[in-house]
């Protein structure tokens, strides 16, 4: 896999490696992506306020691109 989400990247920067994460993201609960204030904000922060549990999402983001270099 070439791009790899961390939790320590910005919904921001999530978003220009692919808008298509921007569904995954909402579909995980975070429905804020379109949120100014969400673009500074790191995955782990955004999970934390939100309620999510981090390594799900991780983990379905991640698949997601696994699923687009095919």
């Amino acid at each position: 896999m070439a791009v790899q989400i961390t939790k320590d990247m910005t919904i921001g920067e999530i978003l220009r490696i692919n808008e298509g994460l921007a569904p995954v993201l909402m579909a995980g609960g975070m429905h804020c992506v379109g949120c100014p204030s969400s673009q500074m904000e790191t995955l782990e922060e955004a999970a934390m306020v939100h309620g999510i549990e981090l390594e799900v999402l991780l983990a379905r983001l991640n698949a997601f691109l696994e699923a687009m270099e095919k």
